[in-house]
């Protein structure tokens, strides 16, 4: 991946953690299964939907680390009938681990699993105003 030269401007210092946080969410677009949706619920609230059909809950799981959202889905042995059983298999039987970068103050209110679709729910709290004064010193 090629690094952005914006962020090696010697006008925008401390944005190091943005550059990781965009390589991140860059590497995060690549990825293309499970298809999923994010619907915008109002109020700073998201929802995050994944097709996962096939998968049972013990097979699912959703983490937050270090502001990422990493949704992961494991298959364990052989799933039905033998694989020359198939004429077509376009139904994927494979795991997956999908991540999603959340800004700060993005926290998962929840996830459910129904009819084959996982929704995670996220919400975004209103950011409380900082004002800070910073004291003037004098030289000498």
């Amino acid at each position: 991946m090629n690094r952005s030269l914006i962020f090696d401007s010697p006008f925008l210092l401390g944005f190091e953690h943005t550059r990781g946080l965009i390589e991140r969410a860059a590497k995060a677009a690549a990825e293309s299964y499970p298809p999923y949706n994010v619907e915008d619920l109002g109020g700073g609230a998201l929802r995050i939907t994944l097709a996962v059909a096939g998968f049972s809950p013990d097979q699912l799981s959703v983490t937050v680390e270090d502001r990422q959202l990493v949704v992961a889905g494991r298959r364990e042995g052989p799933q039905g009938k033998a694989e020359d059983a198939f004429l077509h298999r376009g139904i994927a039987a494979r795991g997956f681990v999908r991540s999603f970068v959340l800004a700060d103050g993005m926290v998962v209110d929840g996830a459910t699993l129904e009819h084959g679709l996982l929704h995670i729910d996220l919400a975004r709290p209103e950011p409380e105003t900082r004002v800070q004064s910073i004291p003037i010193r004098t030289a000498g």
